[in-house]
């Protein structure tokens, strides 16, 4: 707080004030501090009255977003994929082996077919971050689609590849799943990583056990996979029924 500064003289002390009088001031030192203070608060707390009427917030700042795709969203995505994309199969297989297996950006443009067991339905999962690796089962139809696009490209050593033949980069992937977006009128932007979580979440909601969920993402912390469960709706299925 600043100090106070009166607009007056000190009294005087000793012979000097026997002989010359000092006209009484209205308000002691203390008063006028107090009186100050009071007012400089009121001057704040009106301020701040009137910002906040700027600051309230809105229906849509209270609109929690999703994070996360359901799988129906996801099976549009795929189906825009196939029927607009010049390399639809490629996009589509790509938006199923990202989701299936809960894969990152980075993660799915780096497969590679040798970590692909198409003999035995198998995947090997590289994580990064420091994730847990695993090994997860491929089912009939993600395996029908690596299989069509394993004949589309013979020779590449990489699973999705581009047209100068190298792999998909992350942000070519983005670019992709913006696109996609767009055109299949989602009514929020989506990028790659809800594919993701829409994978945590559909496993959660199917009742899977949260250890083994959090081994199949990868997730060093097991609270990173709780937040799927919380946010589970069907935690609460049997509530109020008698």
């Amino acid at each position: 707080m600043e100090p106070c500064r009166v607009g007056a003289r000190a009294e005087p002390v000793g012979l000097a004030a026997d002989h010359e009088p000092q006209p009484t001031l209205d308000l002691t030192m203390q008063e006028m501090c107090i009186s100050y203070t009071v007012d400089d608060a009121q001057a704040w707390f009106i301020r701040m009255k009137a910002t906040s009427k700027k600051r309230t917030p809105s229906i849509v700042n209270l609109t929690v977003k999703r994070r996360y795709l359901t799988e129906r969203e996801v099976e549009r995505l795929m189906d825009c994929a196939r029927k607009y994309g010049r390399y639809g199969h490629r996009d589509a297989t790509m938006i199923l082996v990202a989701y299936r297996h809960g894969l990152r950006a980075s993660e799915v443009c780096d497969l590679q077919w040798q970590q692909i067991e198409l003999s035995e339905g198998r995947l090997h999962v590289h994580r990064v971050k420091n994730g847990i690796a695993s090994v997860h089962p491929i089912r009939g139809d993600e395996m029908r689609a690596l299989r069509k696009l394993r004949r589309d490209y013979p020779t590449d050593a990489h699973v999705f590849v581009s047209e100068r033949g190298g792999p998909i980069s992350p942000i070519g992937f983005h670019r992709l799943i913006q696109r996609l977006g767009e055109a299949t009128n989602m009514p929020f932007p989506i990028h790659p990583h809800m594919l993701r979580h829409a994978c945590g979440f559909k496993l959660a909601n199917d009742g899977h056990d949260t250890r083994a969920l959090q081994h199949y993402l990868g997730h060093k912390n097991i609270q990173h996979t709780v937040r799927y469960t919380e946010l589970s709706p069907d935690r609460f299925k049997d509530f109020w029924r008698g």
